[in-house]
């Protein structure tokens, strides 16, 4: 069966977005403006060329909807929608996020893999640079664990650097995670992250993008995005990020959208830190645990999440790691042994720690064996990262 025999009213009314969307000249505000003067999305298809230009079409993108070229190119896009198991939201969508409706130019259509009901969800996004210092990586990955853990939807771009390790945060912790794409959701960039693609989905997030398929990374493309992702979110919690780097795009596009802004703290004299510690300087909420974020949060928020926490409590009578009390750090995380307390002591989170350097300064103390012991426990739960080349740095 085609998607044609299956139209219906609504279907049409969905058809009628999407083929705006896919016409020449035509932006967010054109379209949405070309549907509130129609009265009705599916009217684009039985307008006449005057009626079409009278509600704001371009002279082109008026032919390319009243030849039919713009109804064709719907019909073929919902059919290969259907072919990648994917779906499209249209403003009038239910499903469609609420929050990115208050935005001023909200997109026209959301082409969507995975679970649409977590765009609607409460959501941080966690944006910073593609080149991470271990520190900026440390804190992406932890506040995003913290936060998916306490039922936040952690969004982000899936770009290299923060953005992945933001979505691998999530992951850990079992969390959803939403990833706002610059490309055709059937376009995975960068293309090393496919795996990590996958796991969103499988693992109930899902991948969104305000681009066709078959859309490459297009330079343009992102700050567009930028501009979806802090609109979805409750707020943006820049990790770290340069002058002139996207990162501070997305910080602009969430103050100008009325969205809270957070910021990890970085040192001055890295370049990486000038993004946050100026949006600190300007009012941003300095951000060290994943509780500076959360007693932020509008109460209305905080209650939904702590409802939601408590119904999945009933339903699971051995919770996973991190749920057993959502609330509490203190009582999630295990005790540790006089060995690992003497092992994290020498670390931090925003410098490396060579092992062969740390076993030099626990010689007196501990041996070999106790120290191996003691990093393997600390990895398992959550407090030490290893880096390449046998670094460690402490995660909290």
């Amino acid at each position: 069966m085609t998607v044609e025999s299956r139209m219906d009213a609504h279907s049409e009314a969905r058809l009628g977005w999407l083929a705006l969307a896919l016409t020449p000249g035509m932006g967010p505000t054109r379209c949405a403006r070309a549907v509130k003067r129609l009265g009705a999305a599916e009217r684009l298809f039985a307008a006449s060329l005057t009626e079409l230009e009278g509600v704001g079409l371009p002279a082109e993108a008026a032919q390319f909807c009243f030849d039919g070229r713009a109804r064709a190119a719907a019909m073929g896009e919902a059919e290969r929608i259907v072919e990648q198991q994917a779906s499209f939201l249209t403003p009038e969508d239910e499903a469609y996020p609420g929050r990115l409706l208050e935005i001023y130019d909200p997109p026209p259509v959301l082409w969507v893999r995975g679970n649409a009901a977590q765009l609607s969800r409460p959501g941080i996004a966690v944006v910073g640079t593609r080149q991470p210092t271990p520190y900026g990586s440390g804190m992406a990955e932890m506040l995003s664990r913290d936060l998916a853990r306490r039922g936040m939807v952690v969004m982000s771009g899936m770009a290299r650097g923060v953005d992945t390790c933001a979505h691998k945060g999530a992951l850990e912790a079992g969390g959803a995670t939403v990833a706002v794409w610059g490309t055709g959701i059937d376009v995975i960039y960068p293309k090393e992250n496919k795996k990590l693609a996958e796991q969103i989905v499988s693992q109930g997030g899902a991948i969104v993008s305000e681009f066709p398929l078959g859309t490459f990374p297009a330079p343009q493309n992102f700050p567009i995005r930028n501009r979806t992702l802090s609109g979805m979110s409750v707020g943006v919690l820049v990790v770290e990020g340069g002058e002139y780097s996207g990162t501070r795009i997305t910080a602009r596009c969430a103050l100008d959208q009325g969205r809270d802004v957070y910021a990890v703290p970085g040192n001055a004299t890295n370049k990486n830190a000038w993004g946050p510690n100026t949006l600190i300087k300007q009012g941003a909420k300095l951000t060290a645990t994943w509780e500076d974020v959360w007693e932020d949060l509008p109460s209305q928020i905080r209650m939904q999440l702590e409802d939601e926490a408590e119904a999945q409590m009933g339903r699971n009578e051995s919770p996973r790691e991190g749920s057993a009390s959502l609330f509490n750090e203190s009582s999630t995380a295990a005790p540790m042994s006089e060995h690992e307390r003497l092992v994290i002591q020498e670390l931090r989170q925003d410098e490396m720690l060579q092992l062969d350097e740390l076993m030099e300064r626990l010689e007196s103390k501990m041996v070999s064996g106790e120290v191996f012991t003691a990093l393997f426990e600390l990895e398992l739960s959550g407090r030490v990262k290893q880096m390449p080349g046998k670094n460690y740095v402490r995660c909290f």
